[in-house]
């Protein structure tokens, strides 16, 4: 019954908007609304996961048909689902067309929710899913449901940034498939056919006797695949177009549920791939792709001229400190998933408030966006705090994170590497405050009119800043299990 109010609510929801025609404002409410069924239900389960000696199960066998654990939810899928589910809840109560929207026709806001839907369904199967087909058709999925909200207004702009996200976004997910197909294949040479070959559990029970070469080989294209949509550089080049073009409230979702997905699925595979090759391969790869993303994001932050932009290069920069973070042993692990859970609430909250400062500035540009809190003093004041928890300033959760990713660094005998990382946070931190200070103050634009209250809107986003400031100030327990859980899973007896 939780599995079913985990993924059914966002399909009743696209059903409802698809039914509904033309769109109604109430629609947006009920399935706002719905979407607290799924948060309820991720809860649920990540109380079940970590309490029970075995992970929550849901499946059916129809006749030569076996799918009895076709949803599995272990620490590590609760800590993702968690994710999706609260930045999901926040986003649909958020999203145009809930309280009236000026800038979107009620077509526009019709095919909103409807695949803003879709895609909260497609990567909630995703993380449940315990079949690695399955989560691989999922987050196929998420490409195509998210293509068509790029471009919800339709410009040359949004349809090429919608073309190249399509594009890499599929490229990656080929590679993916490429990846997933030679680890079966080395599972059937070894063990024939299986009915769950392809199932998590599976696969790390038997990764001890499959080829390393073979796994070598398909982690590397696992890697490219997935990380194309986590944004691992070299693979990043759609983020910035499709950040800049797309509706904030659907790039919120992109930047902090999508991504934390995409790593998911990275980490799942790193975990078979260690098992099988019990060397520092994987270890190896992650610590080279991140440097290499600390170092794109850190020039391309520092050259940035639109804000948005320079959001998406900032989600560049923690992919990069996340991959860090997981090549760098236990500690490492749980510095690194910490970090993917506190980045999910700062960024999505970030791409929230850009909504309300794109209603008022006509231009995203940051040399256009002055005087923000003259303008709108209210949501001025939690951008400056989320920027600062961005950069990693305490007492906010990111720079806890950061410092376990960094002591990890250092007990791992990785000085160079450590250094070299800090340098270029530097690099980012100077770069942030120069584009702060530009937006914060100075002359409101005379075409901007100024004025805010504080509203219900503002209101649903004081949450995410009081989690940012209590995980920089101590660990609740059910978090800490649920991460300690969760490294027992990706790295086990280190």
């Amino acid at each position: 019954m939780t599995f079913f109010l985990l993924i059914l609510p966002p399909l009743l929801a696209a059903l409802l908007a698809w039914l509904v025609r033309p769109y109604r404002s109430w629609v947006g409410w009920v399935n706002a609304s719905l979407s607290l069924g799924s948060l309820v239900a991720a809860l649920v389960l990540a109380a079940q996961a970590m309490n029970a000696a075995t992970a929550p199960t849901w499946g059916f066998a129809m006749g030569s048909l076996n799918l009895e654990d076709a949803l599995r939810v272990d620490s590590l899928a609760a800590l993702i689902l968690i994710c999706v589910a609260f930045v999901a809840t926040l986003t649909l109560f958020l999203s145009p067309g809930v309280g009236g929207s000026k800038r979107f026709n009620a077509a526009h806001l019709r095919r909103y929710q409807i695949f803003i839907n879709l895609f909260i369904a497609a990567m909630l199967l995703a993380a449940a899913a315990n079949n690695v087909g399955v989560m691989w058709i999922a987050i196929e999925a998420t490409t195509i449901f998210s293509a068509f909200l790029i471009p919800l207004r339709l410009t040359k702009a949004s349809v090429e940034a919608s073309w190249k996200y399509i594009l890499l976004g599929s490229v990656g997910i080929a590679l993916a498939f490429a990846g997933t197909v030679l680890a079966y294949f080395d599972f059937f040479a070894f063990f024939g056919r299986v009915e769950t070959a392809l199932n998590w559990s599976e696969l790390v029970t038997m990764a001890p006797r499959l080829q390393p070469e073979v796994m070598q080989l398909a982690f590397v294209f696992l890697v490219i695949g997935y990380g194309a949509k986590a944004g691992i550089a070299p693979m990043h080049t759609w983020k910035p177009d499709a950040y800049g073009e797309a509706p904030p409230t659907l790039t919120a979702l992109m930047s902090s549920a999508l991504f934390a997905v995409a790593m998911y699925a990275i980490i799942r595979w790193k975990t078979v791939v260690d098992v099988t090759l019990q060397d520092h391969y994987t270890d190896n790869l992650l610590l080279a792709l991140g440097l290499f993303s600390l170092v794109v994001a850190a020039f391309s932050v520092v050259l940035a001229t639109n804000y948005k932009r320079m959001l998406a290069y900032s989600s560049i920069e923690h992919t990069g400190l996340i991959c860090l973070g997981l090549a760098l042993g236990p500690l490492g692990v749980f510095a690194g998933l910490l970090h993917l859970f506190n980045h999910t609430a700062a960024k999505s909250m970030m791409f929230l408030l850009v909504d309300t400062i794109e209603q008022r500035y006509p231009t995203p540009l940051i040399a256009s966006t002055r005087g923000l809190l003259k303008t709108l003093p209210w949501t001025g004041a939690l951008f400056a705090i989320g920027l600062l928890i961005l950069i990693g300033l305490p007492p906010g959760a990111i720079f806890i994170s950061e410092y376990g990713i960094f002591r990890a660094g250092f007990l791992r005998d990785q000085p160079w590497l450590m250094g070299a990382a800090l340098l270029l946070l530097a690099i980012v931190f100077v770069a942030f405050i120069n584009h702060m200070n530009h937006m914060l103050y100075g002359e409101t634009p005379a075409e901007v009119t100024g004025g805010e209250r504080f509203n219900w809107r503002l209101a649903l986003l004081l949450p995410s800043v009081i989690v940012l400031v209590v995980l920089g100030l101590t660990l609740p327990a059910p978090l800490a299990t649920l991460l300690n859980q969760s490294v027992a899973i990706i790295a086990p007896g280190n």
